[in-house]
């Protein structure tokens, strides 16, 4: 790595932060700051699209499945009921507790990742510990906050065993609840973050890096695809590139919220 490129990762805290000397540090270590770099690079306008219409009835469900349709029919307070008491998939009686979800109710940004892990299990919200950190740091980076205009979940609400890949049959069991999550909420833009949220919502076994930097949609909804913070922790290069995805995300914010907007 050269010097310039040495120096504009410390510019954005990801430079020495991340000179560790073994495993045990590196488990210890805080989440790096997450930051624009100070001579940020020229700005492209904000895309352009139309306005999201209201997304009530752009859900495609059987509705002979009772169970999804009573879902869908839910107010927050009975579903988070619902998914605390949810045994349709084996992975409640594995897990410690149902991890709904955190955030402003009426959020412009639904942020989704893949399923809880160990610490969000131990403490039933998604997105703690160091990769949480980080996360904040990245939402801090664009002017946003835990809570304030964000909404953060994750496709599934148990904690797979082992942090293995969720299984089809468990997906389809936990979709409802995300799709319902999905209505009540009505964001502007979905970040999906890492390689099972973004297959998963965009049905597509294509990489990562083959859907950076365009404009998708779920159900209805813009969806923009980055890396997931956890991610990000063991790859300092990619971490560049999740900033221009935040980038493009405010861009693509604005553009909804500006009036007169086309498709791009």
């Amino acid at each position: 790595m050269n010097g310039r490129k040495e120096r504009y990762l410390e510019e954005m805290g990801l430079g020495p932060v991340w000179k560790l000397r073994g495993r045990a540090r590196a488990a210890e270590a805080p989440a790096p700051p997450f930051q624009e770099p100070r001579t940020a690079p020229r700005r492209s306008p904000p895309p352009r699209f139309d306005p999201v219409p209201g997304i009530s009835g752009s859900v495609k469900l059987d509705r002979a499945d009772e169970r999804a349709a009573r879902i869908m029919r839910m107010d927050w307070p009975e579903l988070k009921s619902a998914v605390k008491a949810c045994v349709a998939c084996g992975l409640r009686k594995t897990c410690t507790q149902t991890v709904f979800g955190v955030g402003d109710e009426q959020a412009d940004w639904l942020l989704v990742g893949e399923a809880p892990g160990a610490e969000e299990d131990a403490r039933g919200e998604p997105f703690v510990g160091q990769a949480g950190r980080l996360l904040d740091n990245m939402l801090a980076a664009i002017g946003l906050a835990r809570g304030e205009n964000v909404y953060i979940c994750n496709v599934l609400k148990c904690r797979p065993p082992g942090n293995r890949n969720p299984e089809p049959f468990e997906v389809g069991q936990c979709a409802p609840h995300l799709l319902r999550q999905l209505e009540l909420i009505k964001p502007k833009l979905i970040l999906a973050m890492g390689r099972f949220a973004v297959q998963t919502l965009l049905g597509t076994e294509a990489s990562i890096a083959s859907l950076r930097g365009r404009l998708h949609r779920y159900q209805g909804v813009p969806l923009i695809v980055t890396y997931h913070p956890a991610y990000l922790l063991r790859s300092l290069p990619d971490k560049a590139k999740a900033w221009e995805d935040l980038c493009f995300a405010r861009r693509a914010v604005a553009g909804l919220q500006s009036p007169g907007t086309v498709p791009t």
